[in-house]
């Protein structure tokens, strides 16, 4: 089994595949050391490391000289955020996708929103989905296997006809060739269950404030859970609390 049809068969297995999100080569390591299947990027993780925020602020060769860091050093499949795609057109999104394949990346997030005048909108579905077929087609032509996880941002803008929007844009990714869908911050139960439901495709939800343990999202439908940039901001966090430490004690017996 390739490394590719390994990481396909993760999305159906008995129970969500659990994704860990790096930043690193070392955070990828610890990962896989401690029994996750399958890694991938965090795209906020990454930026805020090389001192950007996110939303595609570094450019594609920052990302790059990232990712082949880690995938040097990891067996288990690798996926990579892609954000929007680092790119205007299909034809460059594709061509950044088989430069990832070429790192050893076998899967990625593309999402379906942009900024505009500060503010976050989707981008129309049609034209979305038009872009995912193109990239299809392209992956298709030049015999890359690849799996694009299409992102909907509905609920991350707080729409307030978050799961109409979700479901029809489900139905016309999923026509255009998407291999999963991810929906990051929704957390209730209906409209979870509602989603799942409507599609044979995976439902990938994210970490975050609120989100049912991993036997609940399992019985709701979901099959695969993204750690995001949760654990990235754990670890400064808990960074922070230990410098504060060291300061307050004049000592360094606590990073001991």
């Amino acid at each position: 089994m390739t490394t590719y049809e390994t990481f396909r068969h993760l999305h159906y297995q008995d129970k969500p595949l659990i994704l860990g999100n790096a930043w690193n080569a070392f955070s990828a390591q610890l990962l896989e050391k401690n029994g996750f299947q399958a890694i991938a990027t965090s795209s906020g993780a990454i930026a805020q490391t090389l001192g950007f925020d996110d939303g595609e602020k570094i450019s594609f060769e920052d990302l790059m000289f990232v990712v082949k860091k880690m995938a040097a050093v990891i067996n288990v499949p690798f996926t990579v955020d892609l954000e929007r795609g680092y790119g205007p057109e299909a034809s460059k999104i594709s061509n950044n996708i088989e430069r990832l394949h070429e790192a050893g990346v076998v899967g990625i997030n593309i999402e379906d929103s942009y900024w505009e005048n500060g503010k976050r909108q989707l981008v129309p579905a049609d034209i979305f989905g038009k872009k995912l077929a193109d990239i299809k087609t392209y992956l298709v032509k030049k015999n890359i296997n690849f799996l694009i996880n299409a992102r909907i941002d509905a609920f991350l803008l707080k729409l307030p006809n978050a799961v109409d929007t979700t479901l029809e844009r489900i139905r016309i990714y999923e026509s255009s060739g998407a291999d999963g869908i991810f929906t990051p911050f929704v957390k209730e139960e209906e409209p979870i269950r509602q989603i799942t439901s409507s599609t044979s495709l995976p439902i990938n939800v994210v970490s975050m404030p609120g989100l049912p343990g991993f036997d609940k999202l399992t019985e709701w439908g979901v099959r695969r859970i993204s750690l995001g940039s949760s654990l990235f901001r754990a670890s400064y966090k808990n960074t922070e609390l230990l410098i504060q430490s060291l300061n307050a004690s004049q000592s360094v017996s606590g990073l001991n």
